[in-house]
């Protein structure tokens, strides 16, 4: 009966996990063939005859090129390396300042951020840009999305930072290095797949974002891919399929040449080395 009991155990575990595995893996079957077909519709479909003919109809509306290949890139470029760079100072002053209550700001930082976000924080938000001069402006939507996201990256961050040993540091002291020596030389190279991390996750964040860029901005040249998709449905709001699925494919491509790119550079290891 042991043994029923397990067999019947591990079939509904398989079973389970089938069904929940399908629920990821048809849309990335559709995303894979759906681009293919020119006459592609909801359902996963191998294409008899596969063309590229659905990117050559793609390619040829400027507006949506120009979103994902200059204004997206513009956009989510810009805010990684902000958000990597303040987030990897504020997080090592955090660790190694004697700052008095420096846990609760973190965490206040991070349940701050999670609680005023989205549409609650488009009012003020929109406010404090137009005042700034700022409205239809990459830096304003750079900006608005660092701003945002740092407080979670400095949170990440910070972590990698408290697993330097403090000897590393008073080793160097000792040595005669200055503070900007040592963050530079030994910080920076034990918290980089740290820094990976975070500059991929605040990419990905901007690169999908919808809302902000979409309230901010006026001028349709500077709009991102997230908006311009909206390029390829019909005056009564359908999406045409065959097109969406062939820009759905390409706005994908940036993300995952980064991560591969992290991936095979750093291997997200969270660990590092010292400079000699």
């Amino acid at each position: 009966m042991r043994l029923v009991r397990y067999t019947l155990a591990r079939i509904v575990f398989y079973v389970t996990a089938s069904l929940f595995a399908s629920f990821f893996t048809l849309p990335l079957l559709w995303l894979a063939f759906a681009p293919f077909n020119e006459k592609a519709a909801l359902s996963v479909t191998v294409p008899d005859s596969p063309s590229l003919a659905n990117f050559g109809q793609v390619f040829k509306n400027t507006f949506a090129v120009r979103a994902l290949f200059q204004n997206s890139a513009i956009q989510a470029l810009g805010a990684m390396l902000i958000v990597t760079l303040f987030a990897t100072l504020a997080a090592y002053a955090l660790s190694r300042a004697n700052i008095r209550g420096k846990d609760l700001i973190s965490y206040g930082l991070v349940l701050f951020s999670s609680v005023v976000t989205g549409t609650a924080a488009m009012v003020p938000i929109f406010l404090l840009i137009f005042r700034l001069g700022l409205i239809n402006t990459h830096l304003g939507v750079i900006l608005v999305f660092s701003g945002g996201l740092l407080p979670a990256a400095i949170f990440i961050m910070r972590d990698f930072v408290d697993s330097i040993p403090r000897s590393y540091e008073e080793s160097a002291l000792v040595a005669g290095a200055s503070p900007w020596r040592i963050f530079m030389d030994i910080a920076v190279p034990i918290v980089r797949p740290g820094m990976m991390v975070v500059a991929v996750w605040a990419f990905v964040n901007v690169w999908g974002g919808f809302l902000i860029p979409f309230i901010l901005l006026r001028s349709p040249e500077k709009m991102p891919a997230a908006v311009a998709i909206y390029s390829f449905y019909t005056e009564a709001g359908t999406p045409i399929i065959t097109l969406t699925a062939a820009y759905s494919l390409l706005y994908t491509i940036p993300v995952l040449i980064l991560y591969l790119f992290v991936n095979w550079r750093y291997g997200f290891r969270f660990f590092g080395g010292i400079k000699s």
